[in-house]
C-alpha cells in the first residue's frame, strides 16, 4: 500500500498497489502493522457500507467525541464520490482546513480520516456505494456534526446537493466552544 500525505497532518490517501496478471489483480486494501508503522489508528472495532441511490446525495459531515473519536478508512466500491475531512484538533495548525479528494470504484484509492476530523462526502454518480472500516464503535451520544456549507470550514463541494438528510442539513453555524469536547485527542 502506498501512503500519501494529505495537507492535514494526519489525513492520507492510501493507494493499493496492485498485482495484475490474466485474471485481473490483487491488491492489499488493509494491514494493521502498515497502518501502525505510519502512526495511524491500527484498531478495527466497525466495518459499515451505504449506499446511495442518486448522484448529488450529501452525507456528513459526522464526527464523534472522545473517548469515541473515530478513524476512518473511506473506500468507494461503487460509483464515485468526492470524500471530504475537516480537522476539528482543538491545538492543530490545520483547524477548521478540509481536504477533498475524489475516490471511485476503478482507483481502489481510500481515504484515512483520523480521529479529530469530521467526514462526509457527495456522491458524484447515481448508485454509488461506500466502504467504512471504523476504529470505534458507533456511539450515538457521542455524535456529532457541522453542517455541510458551514462558513466555519468552507468546504468547496464539486457539484449541487440534492439529497441531504434533514438531520445533516439542520446543524447550526459551528461555535468554537464546542471545540472543548475533543480536548485529549
Amino acid at each position: 500500500m502506498r501512503f500519501i500525505p494529505t495537507t492535514l497532518a494526519g489525513a492520507y490517501v492510501i493507494e493499493p498497489e496492485r498485482h495484475v496478471d490474466e485474471r485481473g489483480f490483487f491488491a492489499r486494501t488493509w494491514c494493521a502493522q502498515e497502518m501502525a508503522s505510519h502512526g495511524l489508528e491500527a484498531g478495527l472495532a466497525q466495518c459499515s457500507v451505504s449506499f446511495n441511490h442518486r448522484r448529488g446525495t450529501l452525507r456528513g459531515l459526522h464526527y464523534q467525541v472522545p473517548p469515541f473519536a473515530e478513524a476512518k478508512l473511506i473506500r468507494c466500491t461503487r460509483g464515485a464520490l468526492y470524500d471530504v475531512a475537516v480537522d476539528l484538533r482543538p491545538d492543530s495548525p490545520t483547524l477548521g482546513k478540509w481536504v477533498g479528494v475524489e475516490l471511485a470504484e476503478d482507483d481502489g484509492r481510500a481515504l484515512y480520516v483520523p480521529p479529530g476530523f469530521a467526514h462526509g462526502f457527495l456522491a458524484l454518480a447515481d448508485g454509488t456505494e461506500v466502504l467504512y472500516q471504523i476504529s470505534v464503535p458507533y456511539a450515538p451520544e457521542a455524535a456529532r456534526g457541522l453542517r455541510w456549507n458551514d462558513p466555519f470550514h468552507g468546504v468547496a463541494w464539486p457539484g449541487p446537493v440534492e439529497v441531504i438528510a434533514p438531520r445533516d442539513a439542520a446543524y447550526p453555524d459551528f461555535d468554537p466552544s464546542r471545540l472543548q469536547e475533543l480536548r485529549g485527542l
